[in-house]
């Protein structure tokens, strides 16, 4: 029996987490659930579920879950920072899923490694905005990270049982996003609802955005190089229309390693909470007769800059990653509300990451500051865009 404390429960990598578990009983019990403000869905899966703690982003949140719940709740009620600690410490879990949204899954996670959790780690936010500090502190408590994103997925199960001195480089595959062949002169008139329909996968609204700028994938370059310990120069990104090759790991001898799959993260989340076991989530193989041909080309960087300053930001390093990070967070949020065009995104990003002062060797709170400063550097731009 695994116990689960899910952080980002209602988020899509939260509910397929909780299918699982629901499709597993045996093996799995939930003890902690946290959210931000989606009370509704959340009081459904604490009825469901029972959980002895329950995290909301503030008092507010916590009064409508309250609310939802009425008098027989059976679940302490917590909020805010404290609150998501709660979650992420409680005694009785063993491994927690890091599913929350951006750099707000970084404290959390800190907190689990430091309370000897293992973390089943979908927040790709937390390693690029800290990847050193976390990976640092997984070492000294013995505790293992194991990657839920799809691509990073597929590399650990390709480069299990080989020698890393024999790696040469890892190919990160990326569907291209519903834009791959969009001309440039219309990026200027896309919008947020033709952004949202992501051709291959269902995920929420912030991510579906950037993998239609490429910024996901370049915020999984940067993952990646904090998980496998590789420089970036040994990341090769790949577009893959079809996301059937989830990613691939090239050798020293020519042999390349890939792991293949249908576009459900299902797979993926149950191989990293049953690890090193598999489970019949539901997910079938691919028909590779009706699928036909797969297709690979090179990434356009002029078209999608995202995936290049992404890359910049790995290469140079110190509060960079967490600069593009959180620039990108505030830009992705104006686009969604209609504040900032789809080619403002990466500008937004860009003009933040010339103006907020760098650190080479920073420390938690230097990361957590240049975050804040280029939130509300990027603010800046949108309002000055927008006017």
């Amino acid at each position: 029996m695994r116990n689960l404390s899910i952080l980002g429960s209602t988020g899509s990598i939260g509910c397929s987490t909780l299918e699982i578990a629901d499709r597993f009983p045996d093996r799995f019990r939930v003890r902690a659930l946290a959210a931000r403000r989606s009370v509704e869905r959340l009081a459904d899966q604490i009825r469901r579920f029972s959980p002895e703690v329950a995290a909301v982003i503030d008092a507010d949140a916590a009064d409508a879950l309250r609310r939802h719940l009425g008098s027989d709740a059976g679940v302490e009620i917590v909020c805010g920072d404290d609150g998501y600690r709660a979650a992420a410490t409680i005694d009785s879990a063993d491994i927690v899923v890091g599913a929350m949204m951006g750099a707000a899954g970084l404290k959390p996670t800190l907190a689990a490694i430091e309370a000897g959790k293992d973390i089943a780690l979908a927040n790709k936010e937390t390693l690029v905005v800290a990847g050193g500090l976390v990976m640092a502190a997984a070492r000294q408590r013995g505790v293992r990270i194991l990657p839920v994103d799809s691509e990073h997925s597929a590399i650990f199960q390709s480069l299990s049982g080989q020698r890393r001195q024999d790696l040469v480089r890892i190919l990160l595959t990326a569907s291209g996003g519903p834009f791959l062949r969009t001309p440039a002169e219309a990026f200027a008139r896309l919008t947020a609802a033709q952004a949202l329909k992501h051709p291959n996968w269902e995920m929420g609204s912030k991510i579906t955005i950037d993998s239609a700028t490429l910024m996901n994938k370049g915020l999984e370059v940067i993952e990646a190089c904090r998980l496998f310990d590789v420089s970036p120069d040994r990341i090769e990104v790949v577009v893959h229309p079809q996301s059937i090759v989830h990613s691939m790991v090239a050798f020293v001898d020519g042999a390349v390693i890939a792991q293949l799959g249908l576009p459900d993260m299902k797979a993926a989340i149950g191989y990293a909470l049953a690890y090193p076991e598999r489970l019949d989530v539901g997910v079938c193989a691919p028909d590779f007769p009706a699928i036909g041909t797969l297709d690979f080309e090179r990434p356009d960087t002029e078209r999608f800059p995202c995936l290049k300053l992404a890359f910049e930001a790995v290469r140079k390093g110190g509060t960079l990653p967490a600069v593009l990070n959180a620039a990108n967070e505030v830009a992705v949020e104006a686009f969604l509300g209609g504040r900032v065009g789809f080619t403002d995104i990466p500008k937004v990003v860009e003009a933040a990451m010339g103006r907020v002062a760098h650190l080479e060797d920073p420390n938690l709170e230097a990361l957590l500051a240049a975050d804040a400063a280029a939130r509300k550097a990027a603010r800046g731009l949108v309002e000055s865009l927008n006017g």
